[in-house]
């Protein structure tokens, strides 16, 4: 027994040494060891050391004004900041002074998506130079574009890098990035040999694998783990072991769980969350789902809730599948509503299956899931192809098919898991606004819809700020693609964007093509989009989709 793997605070961070690379855990708070972030850079503010730090994580652990964010506000004010020299983060838009930091170029930033990213660690730990894979090939990831450099000092240093190579006549990427000295990890309790188990976690992450990347050879650093509680020595159960006592060498509790060591954004603890018991779906947990207060992100999430019903015909079994944030998230709304819930078993990234996914700062977390398991396992559900569907929305859409979910000119919020997810996806339904912009009046009724006034702001653009999803590599891949929005539905051929449908009630010149600065291939016979959808009662719609579920024998 080591009694001396429980120490302070500054005791454990003192082996990070200036010029480190650093690993943190952590999707938004959930898994993030907010106190040992705190008190390194407490430590840096008081003696000046450690600095000139490299930070990776698995996703960012952050959310506005907590987290890394806190200590990110305090270094953009101080323009002479040596604490940090830069990042590798897939997700920086919780972290408004991340994101300026990243456009005014104060330090590197590069973002690999959440997967690349999650399983890098996996990688690396297991002695290999890093991720290889197809994911990123024909968008930012890829080294003839950016390279997965967000700024143009990332551009320069390369810290982290992304290479093209050639298998079997195939292109493939391998992701590079420096492996950690020390990591920081976070869970529930500690035993007194180091033994972890996450019994109050919303999910398990990548903490194991970012535990393994610290130790390996052929420069074994060191892993501390932020806790709430210490057991004694033998007294966790062994099945609820996630990280094995001699992957840990300090141990750090926290002085106050409930401000440091939270579930997630919202949630100091819930055992309904974190897997210790299930509740059943009523009507009051349903309320959770986001409801769309516009007809026409309604429009879009029921186009694609109807794919999703012909597709559960079509296979005969409950869909496996993820819905990305904005207008998508609405479909599992539509589903619980109509009471399709048990038809679609829906994943979010860090790991939960199925239950009632969060959103928010709560992102990552969802209420009474049927299994939690790591998130580089979730992620090969997602880039093997393995998930059913991912339902995804977009910003901008170009006339290849590719899109950019997130980024503009003023804001740079890193990839997410969107790269994977829609790269590995076998059937991507891609769902937004026509438009954007102020002054949108969209109505529908009796089966038609009314443009009263539109968006100021085209979606479907000659070149995206930002490709974070390839067309055409879908295209070659041989991915069903759709592109869904309130008027109009859209396919993909290896010539590009193909009109499928239009809404009841619109005139596809005024209304699309001339809000469109590409034209996209018009066949001379486009569908009508289900007129089930047009109206303001949501009756309609479940008799179509109710219809669709009794053809294919599923009611």
């Amino acid at each position: 027994m080591d009694v001396k793997k429980v120490v302070s605070s500054r005791d454990a961070l003192s082996v990070i040494k200036d010029g480190d690379v650093v690993a943190i855990s952590g999707f938004n708070l959930t898994t993030s060891p907010e106190y040992l972030i705190l008190e390194l850079f407490e430590m840096y503010k008081e003696t000046g050391h450690p600095n000139n730090l490299f930070i990776i994580s698995d996703t960012l652990p952050a959310v506005p004004d907590r987290g890394l964010d806190k200590v990110f506000a305090e270094l953009y004010e101080d323009k002479n900041q040596n604490f940090i020299r830069g990042v590798l983060m897939p997700f920086i838009g919780w972290s408004p002074a991340l994101m300026k930091m990243t456009l005014e170029n104060r330090i590197e930033v590069y973002s690999y998506a959440i997967g690349t990213t999650s399983y890098w660690f996996r990688e690396v730990a297991s002695g290999r130079p890093g991720l290889l894979t197809k994911v990123g090939l024909g968008t930012f990831l890829d080294p003839r574009i950016d390279g997965g450099a967000s700024n143009e000092i990332a551009k320069e240093k390369k810290t982290c890098k992304v290479e093209l190579m050639e298998i079997d006549g195939e292109e493939w990427l391998m992701y590079k990035a420096p492996t950690p000295d020390v990591t920081l990890v976070r869970g529930t309790t500690a035993d007194m040999d180091g033994n972890v188990s996450m019994e109050e976690e919303g999910f398990y992450g990548t903490v194991l694998n970012m535990a393994q990347a610290a130790k390996a050879q052929p420069n074994p650093g060191k892993t501390i783990v932020q806790v709430k509680y210490v057991a004694r020595k033998d007294t966790i159960p062994t099945r609820d072991v996630v990280v094995p006592a001699p992957l840990i060498d300090y141990i750090v509790v926290t002085p106050d769980a409930d401000k440091y060591h939270r579930l997630s954004g919202s949630y100091i603890t819930d055992p309904r969350m974190s897997g210790q018991i299930k509740t059943e779906k009523t009507k009051e947990l349903e309320s959770l789902l986001p409801t769309p207060d516009k007809i026409r992100d309604r429009i879009a999430a029921g186009r694609v809730l109807i794919e999703t019903m012909r597709l559960v015909a079509q296979l005969k079994k409950p869909l496996f599948g993820n819905l990305g944030i904005g207008i998508p998230v609405y479909v599992s709304w539509l589903a619980g509503e109509f009471g399709y819930s048990d038809l679609l078993a829906l994943t979010v990234e860090p790991g939960p299956v199925g239950g009632i996914a969060l959103v928010g700062q709560d992102f990552g977390v969802a209420i009474s899931p049927s299994a939690i398991i790591p998130m580089p396992d979730m992620f090969s559900n997602y880039e093997g192809g393995i998930i059913d569907f991912a339902s995804l929305g977009f910003m901008q859409i170009d006339p290849k098919g590719n899109v950019n979910p997130s980024y503009s000119p003023v804001r740079v919020s890193g990839p997410g898991g969107f790269p994977v997810i829609s790269a590995g996806s076998p059937r991507t339904f891609f769902a937004g606004g026509f438009t954007a912009g102020k002054g949108i009046d969209i109505d529908a009724d009796g089966g038609k819809l009314m443009i009263k006034s539109d968006g100021n702001i085209a979606k479907f653009n000659n070149e995206v700020v930002k490709i974070v999803f390839s067309g055409p590599q879908a295209v070659k891949s041989g991915k069903e693609i759709l592109y869904i929005t309130e008027r109009a539905v859209f396919g993909l051929n290896e010539n590009g964007l193909v009109l499928k449908e239009v809404a009841p009630g619109v005139d596809i010149e005024k209304d699309i093509l001339a809000k469109m600065e590409f034209k996209p291939e018009v066949p001379s016979k486009v569908d009508t989009m289900p007129e089930c959808l047009f109206y303001q009662d949501m009756g309609p719609l479940k008799e179509f989709t109710d219809a669709i579920l009794k053809e294919g024998g599923l009611l």
